[in-house]
């Protein structure tokens, strides 16, 4: 009882002493190296909309640099538990490449003689093959690793180059288009957006969905006995969250389909054009929400299964968690085969996007989806990642590279720049974890 009365004591005077804003962040459990990025992306914001003359906040840059992103992000979600555990994926680029090849001749050469052109099972049996090779590719770069004893390093170096050979070697070089016309939704574009009415009713459900997460939270810390939230800091997150999920809908909304496209829809459909034009919002984009669902089965996995447990565990102390009884190995195949089926996907998105696969998809995204983890807060020594980090930061790195694009800059010096910021990313993280001990 004693202790229990100083331990109080002295936590009342630790927050008599505390600057209100210490006091905030201790309130809310804000994780402050994610707010810090997303305060870094504000300042490239800000600095390319002044260098480009207004051009980079506008909804439709930032509607692409949505869409843009989310290939890349797709793959960062898996790249997160890779480098958690101590292991590195150089192949992800080769192997969305070849996975992209793989779908674009299944839908244009192979599906329809079997199932006749246009039928609505080619895109779903093109999915699926996609991302059963992709997972195929991953268990066996997994197995070569935990069972063989292979440095990952090595492993997925040679993948890069196999898997993109490979590639070249489905068509003997050619490009293969077009894609189906359902397939092609998951690229984005016109077609590929779900309107301003969708959009709403996807934000206001994102919501109610935060909503129900704070207080299924609160319930279950005292359930258990868990220090809880103030009230208020519950509050404060909850509008902060849904304001930033209602502004992002409306400024998808914002963007409006070109005047020739909405001309071409208007005569199609009988609508007569009005003095000013038809105004059609484009809504959030197919790719985007395809994004947001892995991030969020990416963050369930990490932090609500045993699974995800077990790779936080292994990224911490491997000798430990093998002692402990995990079964390390197949917990490593398990990693890479989902990091094989989220190239998948991320291939699936790229090549609809593109409305074509060709033997260059995917060149470079390696570096991207590496870079996007560790400026995302994931440690190369292992241990510690979050899913969101990684999706904010490729989102970062996009958010650079696009403003490059509309300011002229070379590719190479653009390469030098993504080179420089993974560099200082994980000198932080070294300084960070320095600090932390």
């Amino acid at each position: 009882m004693a202790d229990t009365m100083k331990s109080v004591a002295f936590d009342g005077a630790r927050t008599a002493t505390e600057s209100p804003v210490k006091r905030f962040f201790r309130a809310t459990e804000i994780d402050t190296r994610l707010l810090g990025m997303i305060g870094a992306l504000l300042i490239i914001w800000v600095g390319f909309e002044i260098l480009t003359g207004g051009l980079f906040l506008t909804p439709r840059n930032l509607w692409n640099l949505t869409v843009q992103t989310s290939s890349v992000a797709v793959m960062a979600t898996g790249m997160v538990l890779i480098i958690v555990t101590r292991n590195i994926d150089l192949s992800v680029g080769s192997l969305l490449g070849f996975c992209g090849m793989i779908m674009g001749v299944m839908q244009a050469q192979i599906l329809p003689a079997y199932l006749g052109a246009g039928s609505p099972m080619i895109w779903i049996v093109t999915l699926v093959v996609g991302i059963a090779v992709g997972a195929s590719i991953g268990a066996l770069h997994g197995l070569i690793i935990a069972f063989l004893n292979v440095p990952s390093f090595i492993v997925t170096l040679g993948g890069l180059l196999v898997w993109r050979g490979a590639t070249w070697f489905v068509t003997s070089g050619q490009t293969v288009a077009p894609m189906d016309a359902t397939f092609r939704l998951m690229g984005g574009g016109t077609e590929g957006s779900i309107g301003a009415t969708a959009s709403w009713i996807v934000g206001l459900i994102a919501c109610l969905a935060i909503v129900a997460a704070l207080l299924n939270a609160r319930k279950q810390r005292k359930r258990f006995g868990f220090p809880r939230r103030p009230v208020w800091a519950e509050y404060v997150l909850g509008v902060l969250s849904c304001v930033l999920v209602l502004g992002a809908v409306l400024v998808a909304n914002s963007y409006y389909w070109p005047v020739n496209i909405a001309r071409r829809y208007a005569e199609a459909n009988a609508i007569a054009w009005p003095e000013g034009g038809l105004q059609i919002s484009h809504g959030i984009a197919i790719p985007v929400l395809i994004a947001v669902v892995v991030g969020i089965v990416m963050t369930f996995i990490s932090t609500r299964l045993r699974f995800g447990r077990y790779v936080f565990a292994i990224g911490g102390n491997p000798e430990a968690a093998e002692l402990a009884g995990i079964k390390t190995r197949w917990v490593t195949v398990r990693i890479f085969m989902l990091m094989g089926a989220l190239c998948a996907i991320a291939a699936a998105i790229s090549t609809a996007r593109l409305n074509a696969a060709t033997n260059a998809q995917g060149e470079l995204d390696e570096l991207y989806t590496i870079a996007a983890a560790v400026i995302g807060g994931t440690s190369l020594a292992g241990g510690t990642g979050t899913i969101a980090g990684a999706m904010l930061g490729a989102f970062v790195m996009q958010s650079l590279q696009s403003g490059m694009v509309l300011l002229g800059i070379d590719s190479p010096f653009q390469r030098i720049v993504v080179g420089l910021v993974l560099v200082v990313a994980v000198w932080l993280d070294t300084v960070y974890r320095a600090r932390a001990k």
